[in-house]
């Protein structure tokens, strides 16, 4: 598959740009922490059974986990920022439909609703590929990847000092909200990206896919409510495995799939997807047990005894810390790659739960242990997105990154069905109530910590490749032999080079000198890099034949890609005309 371009208007990303579309992610983030601090009160404020009140929950995971790839793909086929505002109005009018009621139903249409917003975060790593320039590219994924984290620590102490001293409602009405302001802010501030997907959308792959992981996370979700050995369990697990086993053969055999499986399969990927499962697991175990501990009674002799407000505000540096670490991540991934950095940040998770088994005693120690999980979480989160973005073709970048952060979302409802059925089994009846153990909450930091030792051992398997610092200097130094050459032949001082010739021109046919002109190759990477010459003629060799996208850039004009395929010795001639309407330069 192959980009080519839209007839759309082009903008040049501002420096607003990122911001927004991390706000965009920590808007969707806060969707997923919203109920927290009044889950134990569902079935009250609802007026049904507790097993009833816990779909309110599944339902947001389902169709979060259904959404994810498909908006990722719509977004590779039909516009990236399209998709990113397309599921954020969705997302509001969700919100606003669960704030309007009081019953189950339409409380649990309003949550599925509001899980469709989970693809912004690929869709806005997405947007940052195409229009950010190299030099930013990395701080800034890594603070859209951190997003999920960022937005679930802040939303935890925000929503309880809601859920406190109003009614539980405003707390839907304040996401819906954020959501609207997310919305204009993109409308106004993000750029189209101007690069498409060939091919059309894999409607039964969808399905097939849809189909798969809601009978596979159902069970998950609700296992210990039906009994992980009961027969409405292990079917559907059974179900799961034989529907997603034939949705693999099927997208084997379909020229445009949903996921391309075969570039999935890739060592770099595979991996990367596994090692997300683990992050993803680690990542939650201290959400679910932090908030417990330090609500808990002091009575019990473990329960630090604290309010709803103060244990989310204890728990909030995790999620500040994630947000602080992006620049970090830049410099790290920069000089050593982001494998190293997935290693380091997996090494302090690591670090973090195994001194929080001691630092459960009071509440300045759960800051302490918050503070090193959320950087260490913050480093892996940053990692996966520019791992995945290295192995894969830029046209699917959408639809990769939403795989990528499905992964993390099972990984997070494996945790939550494990860590709780934890929890219930050794806990305490105290008046007729499960109070949770010190026992309980140790185990489930050493399970965080046996998942973080799968990560590592996923991540030292991972392919070495150059830092990002590197290859940039790399970059550079082709650059400049290749405008050497081209400059050379182009002088008449001998023959083209076998690959790609022509001349950069203008909407009204002159030429352009000193465009940069870039041979991106099917994985996505740089294959070469020229200037256009004083009369808009440039020259560009090819390490192989296949398709090609040639991008060209030059001051005051849009951006172009252009999808060609060199199969011959011969050069082929490429005129490239710049889109019409101008930018600032």
């Amino acid at each position: 598959m192959s980009h080519t371009t839209t007839d759309e208007p082009v903008r040049r990303a501002s420096g607003a740009t990122v911001p927004v579309l991390a706000f965009a992610g920590i808007v969707v983030a806060v969707m997923q922490t919203l109920l927290v601090p009044v889950i134990k009160d569902l079935p009250r404020l609802l007026d049904t059974s507790p097993s009833n009140a816990t779909w309110v929950l599944t339902s947001t995971l389902l169709s979060g986990a259904v959404a994810t790839p498909i908006m990722g793909r719509l977004g590779d086929l039909f516009g990236k920022r399209r998709m990113l505002i397309a599921s954020l109005s969705v997302m509001v009018v969700g919100a606003l439909l669960s704030a309007l009621t009081d019953a189950l139903v339409p409380m649990i249409v309003g949550r599925t609703l509001q899980g469709v917003a989970m693809g912004a975060i690929p869709l806005g790593i997405g947007l940052m590929r195409d229009m950010l320039p190299r030099e930013r590219l990395g701080s800034a994924m890594a603070l859209m990847s951190s997003s999920i984290g960022v937005g679930g620590g802040l939303a935890l102490p925000a929503a309880a000092l809601v859920a406190q001293n109003t009614d539980w409602h405003a707390l839907y009405f304040g996401a819906a909200g954020l959501g609207v302001l997310s919305i204009a802010l993109t409308l106004l501030i993000v750029p189209e990206s101007p690069l498409r997907a060939k091919g059309s959308f894999d409607l039964p792959g969808a399905l097939g896919l849809s189909a798969g992981l809601i009978l596979f996370l159902l069970p998950v979700s609700k296992g210990s409510d039906w009994g992980w050995s009961s027969p409405t369990t292990l079917g559907l697990f059974a179900a799961a495995v034989v529907v997603l086993l034939l949705w693999g053969l099927m997208e084997l055999r379909v020229a445009a799939p949903l996921v391309d499986l075969r570039t999935t399969a890739r060592r770099e990927v595979l991996l990367t997807n596994l090692a997300s499962i683990m992050v993803g697991v680690s990542f939650f175990v201290i959400s679910l047990v932090l908030p417990q501990l330090l609500q808990l009674p002091s009575e019990t002799g473990y329960g630090l005894g604290q309010s709803m407000v103060v244990a989310g505000l204890c728990v909030a540096p995790l999620g500040l810390t994630m947000m602080f670490t992006a620049p970090v991540y830049a410099r790290l991934s920069a000089r050593y790659g982001p494998r190293t950095t997935l290693i380091i940040g997996l090494l302090i998770i690591g670090v973090g739960y195994a001194g929080g088994l001691g630092l459960m005693n009071a509440a300045w120690q759960t800051v302490v242990t918050s503070v090193l999980i959320g950087a260490g979480i913050g480093l892996a989160y940053s990692s996966l997105p520019a791992l995945i973005i290295g192995a894969v073709p830029a046209s699917e970048t959408g639809a990769a990154n939403g795989l990528n952060t499905l992964m993390r979302s099972i990984g997070t409802s494996v945790s939550s069905a494990v860590i709780g059925m934890v929890l219930a089994n050794t806990s305490n009846v105290v008046g007729g109530v499960a109070v949770p153990t010190m026992h309980g909450f140790r185990v489930s930091f050493l399970i965080a910590a046996g998942a973080v030792a799968v990560g590592l051992v996923l991540a030292f398997f991972l392919p070495r490749r150059s830092p990002a610092g590197v290859s940039q200097l790399r970059a550079s130094s082709e650059e400049d032999a290749n405008l050497a050459r081209a400059e050379q032949a182009l002088a008449g001082a001998g023959q083209p080079p076998q690959g790609f010739r022509g001349r950069v021109l203008a909407a009204d046919g002159a030429p352009v000198a000193r465009a940069k002109v870039t041979l991106i190759d099917r994985h996505g990477r740089q294959a070469g890099a020229t200037l256009s010459a004083g009369d808009g003629s440039y020259a560009l060799a090819v390490p192989a034949q296949g398709p090609y996208v040639l991008a060209a850039r030059a001051a005051g004009h849009p951006p172009l890609a252009h999808a060609a395929t060199h199969g011959g010795d011969r050069p082929v001639d490429l005129d490239l005309s710049l889109p019409g309407e101008t930018v600032p330069a």
